[in-house]
C-alpha cells in the first residue's frame, strides 16, 4: 500500500519522516502517553528512530496498518500520530489508534485527525468498519472517540495492555455514513455532560471534606490499611441486618470491595468513599453510584462503623457526597433506599437534606427475599 497524505480542517497527515524522531522521543515522555498506550518505557531516542524510519514504513510497504504524523498544515509541527494500527481486509475493518502531543492539547487536534483517517479509510480503502479500543479509565481517548463518532457500546478484555494497566478495556465502533463533518462539534462537544464528567474521571478520584460538631472528616478513596475497619463493620449484626453484605463477611469480600472501588471509578460507574474521622480513621463507607440508563440519577449507600454511629458523621458525608455530584459530575436526582424500619439509615438520609418520598413494596432483593424500603431523594434544586 502507497503511503498517502491527508490534508483537513487545518491539519495535514504525512507518512512519517526521519526528521520527527526527535519529536516523538520528546512526547512520548510524558507521563499520560506512558501510561495509556503501550510505547516502550523507558522510551529511548532509539524508540522514536526505530517508529519513524522502519516501523511505520514497513506498516505501510505490507499493508498491515496506515500510520500519519498529525501535523500543523500551515506551520508543518507535528502535533500528534494518528492512524490506522490494524488493517484486516478480509473483514473489511481497521483499528484506530492516536496520541496526542503534550504540547498541542485542548486545540482538538485528535478528533480532527481522527474524523480524517476515518474518511480516508472508508472512501479510499472501502473498510466497512472501524473499531476503537482503550483501557478502562481512559476518558479522554473515550471522548475523543466520542466526539469522532464512534458508538462506545460495551468492554472486552484487552489482548495487549499497557504495562502496568488494566486487562479490562472499552471498546466502540464507527460504521460508513456515521463520521460528523469538519469544522461541526459532534456528539460530547465541549460542555456536554460527556466532556464535563471526562475532565473529572480522567484525574484521580477526589478527597472531600465535611464537618460535623466541630470535627473535619475527609472522604477519601478506599486504601488497604481500610480493610480491617471494613470486615469489622460489615460482621457487625446491625449492618447485616439491614444491608446485603455478605454473612458471613469474610476478608477477601473486603479485598473484593477494593477492588470494585478502584475499577468502578476508572469506569466511571461509581465513586466510593471512605469517611474517615480524626487520624484519619476509618468510620464507614459511602458509595455514589450512577444510573446506566438515566445519567442524570445516582443513588447512595452507606454504613457507619459501630464506634462512629450517633456523632453526625454520616450526615455530614452524606450531604457532601451529594453535593460533590450535583456540582462536579451534574447529577439532577439522587436517590436513598433503605428497608422500611431502618430509622438510623432514614435519620441520616434526612439530616442530609433528603425528602422521604413513599414506600416501594418488594422494593429490593434481601437475603432470599423481596424487601419493602423508603425511598428518598435529593434534587440538585434543593442545594441551590
Amino acid at each position: 500500500m502507497e503511503p498517502v497524505e491527508i490534508i483537513e480542517d487545518g491539519l495535514l497527515l504525512r507518512p512519517w519522516l526521519a526528521s520527527d524522531a526527535d519529536d516523538v522521543h520528546r512526547a512520548c515522555q510524558d507521563p499520560d502517553i506512558q501510561r495509556w498506550t503501550t510505547v516502550p518505557r523507558p522510551y529511548l531516542p532509539e524508540h522514536a528512530h526505530g517508529f519513524v524510519t522502519e516501523l511505520t514504513s514497513r506498516s505501510w510497504a505490507d499493508g498491515t496498518a496506515a500510520p500519519f504524523a498529525v501535523c500543523d498544515a500551515t506551520t508543518g509541527e507535528l502535533l500528534g500520530s494518528c492512524g490506522l494500527v490494524s488493517i484486516d481486509r478480509t473483514l473489511g475493518s481497521g483499528e484506530i489508534g492516536y496520541w496526542t502531543a503534550p504540547w498541542a492539547r485542548g486545540r482538538g487536534v485528535t478528533v480532527r485527525a481522527v474524523r480524517a483517517v476515518a474518511r480516508w479509510a472508508f472512501d479510499a480503502l472501502a473498510l466497512r468498519r472501524l473499531v476503537w479500543q482503550a483501557e478502562v479509565g481512559n476518558h479522554r481517548s473515550r471522548l475523543v472517540a466520542l466526539r469522532a463518532g464512534f458508538q462506545v457500546s460495551g468492554e472486552l478484555r484487552l489482548a495487549h495492555p499497557a504495562e502496568g494497566g488494566r486487562a479490562e478495556g472499552w471498546i466502540g465502533s464507527l460504521l460508513p455514513g456515521e463520521v460528523p463533518a469538519a469544522g461541526t462539534p459532534g456528539a460530547a462537544g465541549p460542555g456536554t455532560l460527556d466532556a464535563r464528567r471526562a475532565a473529572v474521571l480522567s484525574r484521580p478520584q477526589p478527597v472531600l471534606f465535611a464537618t460535623a460538631g466541630g470535627i473535619e472528616l475527609r472522604l477519601r478513596p478506599m486504601e488497604g490499611r481500610d480493610l480491617d475497619g471494613i470486615v469489622t463493620t460489615c460482621r457487625d449484626q446491625e449492618t447485616v441486618r439491614w444491608t446485603s453484605v455478605p454473612h458471613p463477611y469474610q476478608r477477601a469480600d473486603a479485598d473484593g470491595y477494593l477492588a470494585y472501588g478502584r475499577l468502578s471509578w476508572a469506569r466511571g460507574s461509581s465513586a466510593c468513599f471512605v469517611v474517615a474521622g480524626p487520624d484519619d480513621a476509618y468510620a464507614g463507607t459511602i458509595d455514589l453510584r450512577l444510573s446506566p440508563t438515566d445519567p442524570l440519577l445516582a443513588d447512595v449507600g452507606f454504613m457507619t462503623a459501630p464506634y462512629a454511629r450517633g456523632r453526625g458523621w454520616m450526615p455530614a458525608a452524606l450531604g457532601a457526597l451529594t453535593a460533590w455530584g450535583v456540582t462536579s459530575l451534574g447529577l439532577a436526582r439522587v436517590e436513598w433506599r433503605a428497608n422500611v424500619g431502618n430509622t438510623a439509615s432514614r435519620r441520616v438520609a434526612e439530616k442530609a437534606g433528603f425528602t422521604v418520598e413513599g414506600t416501594a413494596r418488594g422494593g429490593v432483593p434481601h437475603r432470599g427475599e423481596r424487601a419493602d424500603v423508603w425511598v428518598a431523594a435529593l434534587l440538585a434544586e434543593d442545594l441551590t
